[in-house]
């Protein structure tokens, strides 16, 4: 069984940035079951419902309200936490959104940025810092193999765009103000995440459960887009392992892909009809998708990510298989509809992911 080094976090002081977020509320939950003293730095919750507020994450770690392009302000959160491990994952994620206000995101993505690396270079408590960007970051090509992480960084649309700009900022950072022996810092880019309590616009397992909880059709924007879809753990794994593992060892800072095998790189309509599949199975209620592409911006048609440096690196594999994933989501999603507490689930899932049964 892989070793993913939680036992390094006990006692440790964390800052999470956009930890209000879907994959930052699961990084948190992550974070607290290993026994880190965590502080989350964001806006509040970017949607309603939120699975921030139905985990009652505010009240188990300490949460920061602020914005990520507010320097001054982040500077005295650093002062007074001094944190050891610095993971930023504030962002505004969404492409659609990116093209309706392109100023904000670039703002956000880039500039935010630049204020935490700004922090982290003004501050020597840090030990390890992780920057999560995404697949998008890539010149696509539309080529049928993997993106590897020395390709050309030049995404299409305004969020994509502006991760690439993310990297190049860390990578600048990197290279004038640290040297081998200081604070390790890493990028990793990672494929499409899913998971329970993403209620975000514009993605495609939001808008299956939305549809599945009101009784009607799931609409499908472009079903023949292959995508490298992973559940939200995979990734927040790989963040945390690698900041845990390059505090030991600068050596191990770089960038790098986390997603899922070959086998997991689902076109949207396949990953719609195993929702509807998986949400009969537990529920007894039969759902459909439609297919209506409503000329939208661009979006890539295929995307995947080649993840050898990761595997060959640390001995890394995937846990969870995209059936398994959608398993994981419905039973986070019945239990939300139902009015159940989804902390538990959350837990139960952590466990089952880090330790699962032989």
């Amino acid at each position: 069984m892989f070793n993913f080094g939680l036992d390094f976090y006990r006692g440790k002081r964390v800052l999470v940035t956009g930890h209000t977020g879907f994959k930052g509320t699961w990084m948190c939950a992550a974070l607290l079951q290993a026994g880190a003293h965590v502080t989350g730095y964001a806006l509040e919750p970017p949607t309603e419902p939120s699975i921030y507020a139905l985990s009652g994450m505010d009240e188990r770690i300490h949460s920061v309200t602020g914005d990520i392009r507010d320097l001054a302000h982040l500077q005295r959160v650093f002062d007074e936490i001094q944190p050891e491990i610095v993971i930023h994952m504030a962002a505004q994620p969404i492409v659609r959104e990116s093209y309706k206000n392109p100023v904000y995101t670039y703002e956000v993505n880039v500039m935010g940025t630049v204020n935490i690396l700004e922090c982290v270079r003004t501050h020597s408590c840090v030990r390890s810092f992780v920057n999560v960007t995404t697949d998008k970051v890539y010149l696509n090509r539309e080529w049928h193999w993997g993106y590897r992480e020395n390709e050309e960084l030049n995404g299409y649309d305004p969020y994509s765009n502006s991760k690439s700009c993310s990297e190049l900022v860390t990578s600048s950072y990197k290279n004038s103000f640290f040297n081998a022996d200081s604070v390790a810092i890493s990028t990793v880019r990672a494929g499409n995440v899913i998971g329970g309590g993403d209620f975000a616009v514009d993605r495609i397992i939001p808008d299956c459960i939305r549809a599945a909880a009101e009784g009607r059709d799931i609409i499908v924007r472009n079903p023949y887009s292959v995508r490298p879809y992973q559940h939200v753990l995979e990734p927040v794994a790989v963040y945390l392992m690698l900041a845990a593992r390059q505090a030991e060892d600068t050596a191990l800072a770089g960038s790098y892909n986390v997603g899922p095998d070959e086998t997991d790189c689902f076109s949207t309509g396949k990953l719609v009809t195993l929702f509807c599949e998986k949400w009969q199975q537990v529920t007894g209620q039969k759902i459909s998708w439609k297919n209506e592409y409503d000329g939208g911006p661009h979006e890539a048609n295929f995307l995947k990510l080649d993840c050898s440096r990761l595997k060959s690196t640390f001995g890394w594999a995937p846990v969870w298989n995209v059936e398994k994933a959608m398993e994981m989501i419905v039973e986070w999603s019945v239990a939300w509809r139902d009015g159940r507490p989804v902390a538990q689930v959350m837990e139960r899932q952590l466990q089952e992911f880090y330790h699962p049964t032989v």
